[in-house]
């Protein structure tokens, strides 16, 4: 029979979400917003401390000035949740990017019929490296009221955070629709 022009659509729907997923993830790794502190105390009102996995920051609302590289002066760096965090979160970035090449290969690069094996090994990838992310979003929501915070004052889930979770499921998403390629190497055998 004439080979098919068209690429499966699962292989599309991996395509599509996983480098979203990847500059989602990408974005929640730099940004340093895992976590904001407001109402510290001995500060004025409209201070508040943005945590991330790399930096604190300090931004005032009212006038937008904003200073990063405060000194650590709780131990947030030391917390177990953030060391995964700062290992797990650059792992998973070189992980999905080695998913989107292997993948890249197997749907269709140069060839007439994409190549299902390899494209479904590329979702087991992509697969990996979204659940690589998501165990360190998810810890960090898990510890967020437990790491250390200057007593008195609000702590509520950062921007960052948010990106991380969603970029992780996107990528999981995208590896689990790439990984139905090997229902095609089921159907051929």
């Amino acid at each position: 029979h004439l080979p098919s022009m068209r690429t499966p659509t699962e292989m599309i729907v991996g395509l599509v979400l996983c480098p979203c997923g990847l500059l989602l993830t990408l974005t929640g790794t730099l940004a340093p917003s895992w976590r904001q502190v407001s109402l510290v105390p001995n500060q004025p009102m409209d201070v508040i401390w943005e945590q991330g996995i790399w930096d604190i920051c300090r931004e005032r609302q009212s006038t937008h000035d904003r200073l990063c590289g405060q000194a650590d002066e709780l131990g947030y760096f030391e917390q177990v949740p953030v060391r995964v965090a700062q290992g797990l979160m650059p792992s998973s970035l070189v992980v999905t990017l080695v998913g989107l090449v292997v993948a890249a290969l197997g749907v269709r690069c140069w060839q007439p019929e994409p190549r299902h094996v390899v494209a479904g090994v590329a979702g087991l990838v992509l697969l990996l490296s979204g659940l690589m992310s998501l165990v360190p979003s998810s810890w960090y929501t898990q510890e967020l009221w437990a790491l250390p915070a200057p007593p008195g004052s609000t702590l509520t889930v950062g921007y960052s955070l948010v990106l991380s979770y969603l970029g992780s499921c996107l990528e999981i998403l995208g590896g689990l629709a790439l990984a139905l390629s090997f229902h095609h190497c089921c159907k051929e055998c």
